[in-house]
């Protein structure tokens, strides 16, 4: 890790960003070619690709999971993992609820009305990565906010192993949620499957899990034929502490989302030169003592720094937080309440030593779906409102259609659209 002054700060926090682009990618061809093949194609393309990337579908007669095999998975997964699964299931769907969107209606001008009407997408993909990973929270942190919505069709894709085996936790997780469309796929292939359907599988009208690099691609050439919740990046995470916050907690938080992806970021905001040496030397420590040294490594020779400020400098750990904007932004310092009216970007906040990252990350109801990258900069959380949709609803009586008419005409006009200033005036 780089420990450099705050002067120095901009160009590092630009090339922390530019890691995620995800622009003029080299695999973005080969993206590009299985979604085309897939729209065009069908179940052959898709079963092609199965066979190449994933395991040979030729294993099963179809790659939908069958609900006799949900039901098994279910059963082996043993009660107190499944009680853990069920507390999260309950707090995640507490928080989200709290997320609705409701219609409304309201009078205007003497007899007419205007609103807003709210409705929930009707059909829904949820990518889980899986495979070699084991990410049941991703089960409940896409589809418990579709619940909430009121999404009635939901279809879940997860790779499998190579033997097209699926981890039970993952079933049993969408068994507890009701999901019973399932299918055995991962990669590129799938989000092309879910956008275009195929000769046996309906296509949706949103796509919303994380992935790798391929998935993200995909989900960006799909863009437009569907919705998608966002493109997500490696995980970061920005820790602003002062002298009194403790180290062992700081380092423990930065190796944490350091060990996802080796293009991972983690980074240090501190006023105090100390502190940053005693977090330098905790990082020492602890790393020696896990596992994913190499993944590590290159986070925290490539993608990390502590920046060092002039002690109690709120504005300049405020500027330089808006500007890093933080997928995780953990505030161990003891103006935590002072700073976080003045932090604007950042996509999941947690206050004091004890609001672990990690808490986040499973059951405790705010989603870790989030904006990484610096992306929290125009983007937010996964919420129940990503998987609601809008309708402006207008109802003008002929009593007041005259003065609103007339001012519609004029508007016309002045734009040089004579069609439009005809259809206003007609009524008139």
């Amino acid at each position: 890790m780089i420990t450099i002054s705050s002067s120095g700060y901009e160009e590092k926090i630009k090339s922390i960003h530019l890691r995620t682009s995800f622009i003029n990618r080299p695999e973005a061809d080969t993206v590009r070619e299985i979604i085309k093949d897939i729209k065009n194609n069908g179940n052959r393309a898709l079963l092609e690709y199965i066979s190449k990337y994933e395991y040979p579908a030729s294993l099963f007669s179809d790659i939908v999971v069958s609900s006799t095999e949900v039901d098994l998975a279910h059963a082996r997964v043993d009660d107190e993992h499944l009680a853990i699964l069920q507390k999260a299931i309950n707090n995640v769907r507490t928080y989200h609820e709290k997320f609705l969107l409701k219609s409304w209606s309201a009078p205007v001008f003497q007899n007419s009305s205007y609103g807003m009407k709210a409705t929930p997408i009707r059909r829904v993909g949820v990518y889980v990565p899986g495979g070699t990973a084991v990410y049941p929270s991703t089960v409940l942190m896409n589809v418990i906010p579709a619940n909430v919505a009121g999404v009635k069709e939901i279809v879940l894709v997860t790779p499998s192993n190579k033997e097209g085996k699926i981890n039970d936790m993952i079933l049993a997780a969408a068994k507890e949620l009701g999901v019973t469309e399932i299918y055995r796929m991962g990669g590129a292939q799938a989000i092309g499957a879910l956008a275009f359907g195929t000769q046996d599988l309906d296509p949706v009208d949103l796509i919303v899990g994380p992935g790798n690099i391929y998935v993200t691609l995909a989900k960006k050439e799909v863009y437009g034929v569907v919705g998608i919740d966002k493109l997500a990046g490696p995980s970061d995470i920005c820790v602003i502490a002062d002298n009194l916050s403790n180290p062992k907690y700081i380092a423990a938080d930065l190796l944490a989302q350091a060990e996802h992806d080796n293009l991972a970021s983690a980074i240090l905001i501190t006023d105090s030169l100390e502190q940053a040496r005693q977090v330098q030397k905790e990082l020492e420590i602890q790393f020696s003592k896990l596992d994913r040294k190499e993944i590590l490594k290159q986070v925290f020779e490539n993608n990390s720094a502590i920046f060092v400020v002039p002690e109690n400098d709120l504005e300049t750990i405020s500027r330089l937080t808006n500007l890093i904007a933080p997928e995780h932004l953990e505030i161990f310092h003891g103006n935590y309440k002072e700073l976080v009216q003045k932090i604007n970007n950042a996509g999941a906040i947690f206050l004091g030593e004890y609001s672990a990252e990690v808490l986040g990350d499973y059951g405790l109801g705010p989603n870790h779906v989030l904006p990484t990258g610096g992306t929290a900069r125009f983007s937010s959380p996964l919420s129940a409102v990503d998987f609601m949709k809008t309708s402006s609803i207008i109802n003008i009586t002929k009593k007041d259609y005259h003065e609103l008419g007339s001012d519609t005409a004029k508007f016309a006009d002045l734009e040089g659209l004579p069609a439009h200033a005809n259809a206003a005036r007609i009524r008139l």
